[in-house]
């Protein structure tokens, strides 16, 4: 592996930048698991930088640990839910067409929870493959990214709707609009027990209570596109800045600290916490950075 260190953050090549790294995901055997959008694969990278690499199907997106151990992935490209243990075991559960699955994380009932973009539904699927789809109250809304919350619902990003929804275990449904106009990406569950997201197009990062009151923090920079967000034990979430080529902090109160990645233009996407505790990123354009909070 070739490494870049500019003594804050450190960057690694992962793939080559045809293969696109996009979602990230800790795993319970204490690798990082990737999606490989480009290629059509599933990478399985421990700390210390060894990589396997298993064909994965069309478009493999976002990425999350499962109830069951193994890692549970969307596939945008041909309207799938994938799963992989931690061996290398491939399954897939085919959704009807047109579907565009995009956000997946483990719900509260024993079963993972995804988006579907193009559809504007939820979708649960059980360890055993069985799929229950709930409709949205609104059109063309783009569900993009869900986590599960602390009063065993789920909350999730509406990018075309400029809402934060919540969807509890029965398919009722809620809606918060954001104030002002914004297009809602990433979110996560932080340790306060409030929900964090990114506005990709408002340059915003957002949080909401499960009452959905609701705090906005403009980024020093309108324009650095924020995609992805995950919380750290310390209450701290960590963010990409997907048009600036940044990594970025926000403490609870909404202090907000931005790090340079070491080569230009990498595409920063997924990110999470890893094993080892550091803040991990996918770089689409091939590599993962890392960085010790």
């Amino acid at each position: 592996m070739e490494w870049v260190d500019d003594g804050v953050v450190e960057e690694f090549s992962l793939t080559d930048a045809e293969s696109g790294p996009y979602g990230i995901s800790a795993g319970a055997d204490g690798a990082l698991w990737l999606t490989l959008v480009h290629s059509g694969e599933i990478a399985r990278l421990t700390v210390d930088g060894a990589v396997e690499r298993y064909s994965a199907g069309s478009r493999p997106t976002t990425i999350a640990a499962g109830v069951d151990d193994a890692l549970w992935f969307t596939r945008s490209g041909d309207d799938h839910i994938g799963r992989i243990t931690t061996d290398g075991v491939m399954s897939e559960f085919e959704l009807p067409s047109g579907s565009g699955p995009f956000g997946m994380c483990a719900g509260p009932d024993a079963a993972m929870w995804f988006t579907e973009m193009n559809t504007d539904r939820i979708g649960r699927i059980t360890p055993e493959g069985r799929i229950a789809r709930f409709e949205l109250p609104v059109r063309g809304a783009f569900p993009s990214m869900v986590v599960c919350g602390p009063d065993d619902a789920l909350w999730f990003t509406l990018n075309q709707a400029n809402a934060i929804g919540r969807i509890d275990l029965d398919g009722k449904t809620t809606l918060y609009p954001l104030p002002g106009p914004g297009a809602p990406v990433g979110i996560t569950r932080s340790a306060d027990e409030t929900m964090w997201f990114v506005d990709i197009a408002a340059g915003r990062i957002g949080n909401i209570a499960p009452d959905g009151a609701m705090r906005m923090f403009p980024l020093p920079d309108p324009t650095a596109k924020p995609h992805a967000i995950t919380a750290l034990p310390s209450g701290d979430c960590w963010f990409t800045e997907w048009g600036a080529n940044r990594l970025g902090r926000i403490s609870p109160t909404g202090i907000i600290t931005e790090y340079d990645l070491p080569t230009p233009a990498s595409e920063p996407h997924g990110i999470t916490v890893g094993p080892d505790g550091a803040v991990w990123t996918a770089l689409e354009t091939g590599a993962v950075a890392r960085i010790t909070p």
